[in-house]
């Protein structure tokens, strides 16, 4: 399998060593706006005579390369992903899907087009504690879900490196970090049908580089992006989600990754405290129970690796050969791009926004 590569900037760093272990992927193209990033990763991750752009146009005209990464700014996601469906390629675009619903859509339609496999980057359904809880969900173990909480929370962590500006990154926490736990928890719930959302973001920091940050300062007026947001989400059949995001928020409750609970009529789940727990009753007791998800032997885990990315990657290329189902459909992340622009409407308007 041919693959190319497109935007070889750090979200790459997740890609290229996973790709690296597949014997039969083989990184033939690389395309950047810097030539010297492209080049870099050619020498590090190619095959011998890989080839380097400036241009993606000339990447897709390769007949050769059968399957694509976008992992551009997330402004450019729709416009490169339809034009790699439409030069016949399989495409596997980093999160967030796109900006809008309409741009989602119109990815969604060009793969169909094509006939082609497109898929989104969430590579946290991956994660043990998140397979455990989606075959407890499946069994029916927590009954009919009712009540949810997404989020992921860092005390001081900007991102400074990257281009923390809407012309340029689309939004801040909510569309970057959030958007991974919103994937998580509908994806858990299977449930893709919002009915309407009240949001509120903050620019408490974006003024403030001299604050302290484990990234490091960044220049006064640069970030025009919310550095926290909070939304109250209420879908069709009336559960709720409770979904919170930051960058930088006074808190000692910072999460190293993605958190979520889940509250069902039968019983709940979470990983808060870093530690999933199943909570309920049986026999007329209370219990608390933490399922070992470290022991080892877990066959979606090693399947990829050992790495949730590796997983993703697995994953892609074999539904891009026919031999597995998807497990990101772009369907379901259309939704998610759905709610966060409601989200960011919401917020702007400071009244509830309703979906159609």
């Amino acid at each position: 399998m041919k693959v190319g590569i497109i935007g070889c900037g750090c979200v790459s760093g997740k890609h290229l060593p996973e790709l690296a272990k597949i014997p039969e992927a083989q990184v033939v193209a690389f395309c950047d706006l810097d030539i010297a990033k492209a080049e870099a990763a050619a020498k590090q991750y190619g095959t011998p005579d890989a080839k380097c752009y400036t241009d993606y146009h000339e990447l897709l005209a390769d007949p050769e390369i059968d399957n694509v990464r976008v992992l551009t700014w997330n402004p450019t996601h729709c416009e490169i992903t339809v034009a790699a469906l439409r030069a016949g390629k399989h495409v596997l675009c980093e999160k967030p899907m796109a900006l809008t619903e309409a741009e989602a859509q119109m990815m969604i339609d060009a793969a169909k087009e094509a006939g082609k496999v497109l898929t989104i980057g969430y590579q946290h359904r991956y994660d043990p504690d998140v397979q455990y809880s989606k075959s407890v969900v499946d069994a029916g173990e927590l009954g009919d879900i009712y009540f949810a909480k997404a989020r992921v929370l860092w005390q001081r962590k900007m991102p400074v490196w990257r281009n923390l500006c809407m012309a340029e990154h689309g939004g801040g926490s909510f569309i970057d970090i959030g958007t991974h736990a919103l994937d998580t928890v509908l994806w858990l719930m299977d449930n893709y049908k919002p009915k309407y959302v009240s949001a509120t973001m903050y620019h408490a920091f974006g003024n403030r580089p001299d604050c302290g940050n484990v990234f490091g300062k960044w220049e006064k007026g640069s970030i025009d992006v919310e550095d926290s947001g909070f939304a109250f989400l209420v879908m069709e059949n009336g559960a709720t989600i409770l979904f919170e995001t930051a960058y930088t928020l006074n808190t000692s409750e910072e999460t190293n990754s993605i958190q979520y609970m889940l509250c069902g009529t039968r019983a709940g789940i979470d990983n808060f405290g870093e530690v999933l727990k199943m909570t309920g009753d049986d026999h007329d007791m209370l219990y608390v129970k933490t399922p070992k998800l470290a022991q080892g032997g877990v066959s979606y885990v090693s399947a990829g690796g050992g790495t949730t990315a590796g997983c993703e990657e697995h994953n892609f290329l074999a539904a891009t050969q026919g031999k597995a189902e998807l497990t990101v459909k772009p369907e379901q992340a259309a939704v998610v791009v759905k709610i966060l622009e409601g989200i960011y409407a919401s917020a702007k308007s400071g009244k509830p926004y309703y979906f159609e």
